[in-house]
């Protein structure tokens, strides 16, 4: 058990010898000071998850708790290093590794708190999430290692204990007036929910893959073929009232994804504004889309995808009110790998994705309000979403009927003696709308489902 948590123990020791250090006279110029007068950080997090299916199919519950140290180093001549890791508790939970009686389906929410590939585990759950040197120039900086980076399409998704991590360069320049530019070239993922390290192509699949536009099961799991991911994004702030996107992932061999946005503010009187975005998404095969063999293959050479949003709101001091549409067209499915982070669509809403689908019109209203010093938060968003046929295997890679979705989020900030306490309530209702041919396959997990999630944080 020792030798399993090394590195939290490490990190520990680190804490006081970093504390008592400050008495000493090292030089401030020397690797020892950069060592000496590095930076500790924690976090502490709880999770409860309860998932409610209709009628005969099986309900879920999980409570994880869990906890983490960083430690990161002064600069020392623009270098730097950093080291973290988090560890899992399963403290109660439904059996993960039965299939549901009816559909033989596995959990879908509730197994992402703890370790994805193996349900069975409740006891070694721990991952090293950050080990990485970075060098700093000027104003930006570059960075090496397992880290944690969060582009419109590989993010953190933080629905669940941890987050995605990535392994590869990553590099933020900030040396041209209101000019932002991100570059990085990533070589493995940590998928949220899994506690290893993988290949970029072979986290593809991790997560239920769905159907092929055949509409036999996907099996593009270790069938994929590539060498990393480049990407490059540019975000330019050409007023205070308007900000333009530009991004660009390249999955070498498997496929492009192209994203456009520009968000704009009008004020209207002061403490009053009028928000509107705008955003295109092209997506289109590399080479074979992964794999020789297309009933392996993740983007079938066949297919591309282009997605339009639109989003008009008004903001007034602490409230907020927004209507988003979102379109994706009949020329192919939206994909992006769910292993590596959540969608970036206006109408997006948590615990529920349009990715893997084609001929979608999406509309959602959000609303937001902040109350008590802005300390409590509570979200009320609501989503209409009409998809493909769930038989239309070539437009709907995991079977989604069409459906409304309604959530509830709050949250709240303490201060005071318990400053960097935080709790999160967020309760959904997904109802179903499309034809699901009285399969409860189409069902379980999906829509005509009620769940409520409960979360404490202590960062310090």
């Amino acid at each position: 058990m020792m030798r399993k948590f090394n590195w939290l123990f490490s990190l520990m020791l680190i804490s006081p010898v970093l504390e008592s250090s400050a008495q000493r006279h090292a030089d401030s110029s020397s690797l020892l000071h950069a060592f000496r007068n590095g930076k500790v950080s924690g976090h502490f997090r709880s999770f409860f998850m309860t998932t409610n299916n209709e009628g005969p199919l099986t309900d879920y519950y999980a409570l994880a708790f869990g906890g983490g140290l960083k430690y990161q180093t002064k600069s020392f001549k623009g270098f730097q290093a950093g080291i973290g890791g988090f560890f899992i508790w399963n403290i109660a939970s439904s059996d993960l590794t039965e299939r549901d009686e009816i559909t033989n389906s596995l959990n879908r929410y509730e197994i992402g708190q703890f370790d994805q590939t193996d349900p069975s585990n409740k006891k070694d759950l721990q991952r090293l999430e950050d080990f990485f040197i970075r060098y700093n120039f000027k104003n930006s900086f570059i960075r090496f290692g397992k880290q944690v980076i969060k582009t419109p399409f590989i993010n953190q998704q933080d629905g669940r204990m941890r987050p995605t991590g990535e392994q590869g360069f990553w590099a933020e320049i900030n040396e041209v007036k209101s000019t932002k530019i991100e570059l990085g070239w990533l070589t493995h993922i940590s998928p949220r929910g899994t506690l290893k390290w993988y290949r970029g192509s072979t986290s593809i699949g991790i997560y239920p893959p769905g159907v092929n536009i055949y509409g036999t099961n996907s099996d593009h799991r270790n069938n994929l073929d590539s060498k990393g991911i480049a990407i490059a994004g540019i975000t330019y702030a050409a007023s205070k009232r308007i900000r333009l996107q530009a991004w660009d992932h390249f999955i070498e061999n498997i496929f492009n994804t192209v994203l456009l946005q520009a968000d704009v503010e009008f004020s209207i009187q002061e403490d009053k504004k009028m928000l509107t975005a705008i955003q295109y998404i092209h997506q289109h095969p590399v080479n074979s889309g992964g794999s020789k063999d297309l009933s392996k293959t993740y983007f079938d050479p066949s297919q591309k995808a282009n997605v339009f949003g639109f989003s008009a709101g008004y903001r007034q001091k602490n409230s907020t009110v927004k209507l988003s549409y979102s379109r994706i067209t009949r020329h192919g499915r939206f994909l992006f790998p769910r292993e590596w982070g959540r969608e970036p669509l206006f109408t997006f809403l948590s615990r529920e994705r349009n990715e893997g689908l084609g001929d979608v019109n999406a509309f959602s209203i959000n609303t937001a309000q902040r109350f008590f010093k802005q300390k409590l938060a509570i979200e009320l968003n609501a989503g209409y979403y009409k998809l493909p046929d769930v038989r239309n295997f070539r437009l709907n890679k995991y079977g989604m009927p069409s459906y409304y979705q309604f959530n509830i989020d709050a949250k709240y900030a303490v201060d005071g003696l318990l400053a960097g306490l935080n709790f999160e309530l967020l309760y959904l209702y997904k109802a179903r709308q499309g034809n699901v041919y009285d399969e409860w396959k189409y069902l379980i997990n999906k829509v005509n489902m009620h769940q409520l999630n409960f979360i404490m944080n202590y960062i310090f």
